[in-house]
């Protein structure tokens, strides 16, 4: 998106140093990815930047809301979903837009969906010290984080957020079987940084309000911080997952990201939104009138995960055949521009902007960003096969 650091980055590049760069991330934890890393990091100009930082600012305005909760109590449609001792902010929120071209033909971003939800805050940073390692010409001055963070402050907030002044060895990741998940090297790296035990949910054991696990030696460990990384939906397909804690369980543990902010933060959010750079979002239970230019509009449940159930291609006939229609959104379409020049087609991006909560401060901030390279129609794998320089790659903003 800097033609000057995009001309010089692949005029550079070769299948060699891309190897390197897989080998090598691959060697950290004796663990090769399973999902496919992109070729390039991207380079965000700063106009781009000042617009993502407005676009997510104008979202914290509604989520900030004193009566954000009352709004959000909809999308738990089953009360076995709510979990006790929710906290007052979501510690951490995923923004994801896809990088556009305006009526003028400039940048902007436009919301795609978002999360309250932890998500690759560890990878990232893995990730963005491995093009600077393995590739040459990233300016030092061009950052993953913004505000003038550091890369050491942004491992030691991380810290402070999720260990605090608790025993690392009291703070455990949970997991459904963590290291069969996609995104399980974020764990390890997780683990490496903070020191904290990565756990699935099936280990834990309870006693009356109190939980444990057996550390290597076998010695029961008291828990006294969870950060939780289960999706609620994968743990609700696993009725074969024996375990002694339900999540409904009242306990005496800190929950860092609350299970709650998963479904308050959601898809469920989209139409409570407004700006210059959210697309028009529509419960379908609510919609008195479709819209007559369907082609221009997706269809998504509103509890699915990595895609799964999007509809692209809509029209009236799919919509009528919806039977749960307060499980779906009507939502209009972003168009993805092709603005990343590499050694074929052009990709099309879309970044994820992470936030956290900062306690000290009492302010939610950016402190990273994920990015997605895509060739395809959506930004799913399935839609990528056999297409170079798409994957999950990192943003370097423009100072």
């Amino acid at each position: 998106m800097i033609a000057s650091l995009r001309n010089a980055f692949n005029a550079q590049f070769t299948e060699e140093k891309y190897t390197q760069l897989t080998d090598d991330i691959a060697k950290q934890f004796n663990y090769a990815p399973k999902f496919k890393i992109a070729e390039t990091p991207v380079f965000i100009p700063r106009a781009l930047k000042e617009q993502l930082v407005a676009a997510c600012d104008d979202i914290m305005k509604v989520i900030n809301q004193p009566n954000f909760k009352e709004l959000t109590e909809g999308a738990f449609f089953n009360e076995r979903m709510k979990v006790p001792n929710e906290d007052a902010h979501s510690k951490f929120l995923q923004l994801d837009f896809g990088v556009c071209l305006d009526a003028e033909g400039k940048l902007t971003p436009k919301l795609i969906e978002l999360q309250g939800f932890p998500s690759l805050y560890f990878f990232q940073e893995l990730l963005g010290r491995m093009y600077r390692k393995h590739y040459d010409g990233i300016p030092e001055d061009f950052s993953q984080h913004l505000n003038g963070l550091t890369s050491e402050e942004y491992i030691e907030l991380l810290r402070q957020e999720i260990v605090g002044d608790t025993d690392p060895k009291q703070v455990i990741l949970l997991e459904i079987e963590p290291e069969k998940q996609a995104t399980a090297i974020d764990f390890y790296a997780t683990e490496a940084l903070l020191g904290i035990k990565v756990l699935c949910i099936s280990k834990l054991i309870k006693k009356g309000k109190q939980l444990f696990y057996l550390d290597d030696n076998g010695s029961e460990i008291q828990v006294k911080k969870i950060y939780n990384r289960i999706i609620f939906d994968e743990l609700d397909q696993r009725p074969d997952l024996k375990r002694a804690f339900d999540f409904k369980d009242d306990v005496d543990i800190e929950w860092i990201g609350h299970p709650n902010w998963f479904f308050r933060i959601s898809k469920y959010t989209m139409p409570i939104l407004e700006g210059d750079y959210v697309p028009k979002s529509y419960y379908l239970d609510q919609l008195e009138t479709i819209p007559t230019d369907l082609e221009n509009y997706v269809l998504k449940p509103l509890y699915s995960f990595a895609g799964a159930g999007v509809q692209i291609h809509v029209d009236k006939a799919m919509i009528d055949a919806v039977e749960d229609k307060s499980n779906y959104l009507l939502q209009e379409k972003v168009a993805y521009a092709p603005i990343i020049e590499t050694m074929d087609e052009p990709a099309k991006c879309e970044i994820r902007m992470m936030l956290l909560h900062n306690s000290k401060t009492n302010t939610t901030q950016i402190v990273s960003n994920l990015m997605r390279l895509s060739k395809g129609e959506m930004v799913g794998v399935k839609y990528n096969k056999d297409k170079t320089w798409v994957g999950g790659s990192t943003g370097f903003f423009e100072p």
